[in-house]
């Protein structure tokens, strides 16, 4: 593992603890060289899930595909990078529950909107116009109506 900062490889774990109620274990890490923090995760990785596309196309989950989306959606919102983590936790096993060798993308596209839906309306927003395929603002404005028919 290299540094983020400095990408070389002199760093220390300076505290490892137990994720509670997950298979995890999250490891805070300093780059001797540089002095720079930062957290890294360890989980168990299935690798027998395959997404199938919108157009039939079928390849291999990736729970890294899945978080840059959902980074993207709650970038710059006031969500802790362990909140993250935890969102995309359940949403990932929501997806596993299923116990199916295949997903469909849509599928999991709907998984992120009821997470994100309840967590915070503008990421819901900001994912939902991409997901959606927003064209024009009329489409923004019958999402954020739903929104407020919940609330």
């Amino acid at each position: 593992m290299n540094c983020p900062n400095c990408h070389k490889e002199n760093l220390k774990v300076l505290e490892k603890r137990d994720i509670e109620g997950e298979e995890a274990i999250r490891r805070r890490r300093e780059c001797i060289d540089c002095g720079f923090r930062f957290t890294t995760y360890e989980r168990p990785e299935v690798l027998n899930m395959a997404v199938i596309k919108k157009d039939g196309r079928k390849e291999v989950y990736s729970r890294e595909k899945m978080a840059k989306g959902v980074l993207k959606a709650l970038e710059k919102r006031p969500i802790t990078e362990p909140a993250v983590e935890k969102i995309l936790d359940e949403i990932e096993k929501e997806i596993y529950s299923q116990g199916e060798k295949e997903v469909n993308s849509k599928e999991i596209g709907d998984y992120i909107l009821q997470k994100l839906r309840t967590v915070d309306e503008v990421a819901y927003l900001r994912f939902a116009s991409v997901y959606k395929s927003f064209d024009d603002l009329s489409n923004f404005k019958e999402e954020v109506e739903k929104l407020e028919k919940v609330k």
